[in-house]
């Protein structure tokens, strides 16, 4: 993410062993969507919020939400990292009262 310095913060996420990255197949948009969507990939990409990738080891495919005020969100399916990736068990506190 920019602005952020490598050195104070990285993420990595946990992948159970043994799983392997899935290349999802390419989605097919309406036509009348795409040039919508391209501006919004443009706008995260001029941003720096997201990057061009040439080769890529794993593909998720991106799911266009139309939102109240007309324009689209861009969301990313990532039912498959999902399932790479180890639930976290972070109970509830327990407060007595």
């Amino acid at each position: 993410m920019p602005g952020l310095n490598p050195k104070v913060v990285v993420h990595h996420l946990a992948v159970k062993k043994g799983s392997r990255p899935v290349k999802q197949g390419q989605r097919r948009f309406r036509p009348e969507l795409v040039p919508s969507i391209e501006a919004e990939v443009n706008r995260l990409i001029n941003v720096g919020f997201i990057r061009k990738v040439v080769y890529p080891t794993s593909l998720s495919n991106i799911v266009p939400v139309r939102k109240k005020n007309g324009q689209i969100r861009v969301c990313v399916d990532f039912r498959y990292l999902n399932h790479a990736c180890p639930k976290d068990d972070f109970p509830l506190p327990k407060y007595l009262s």
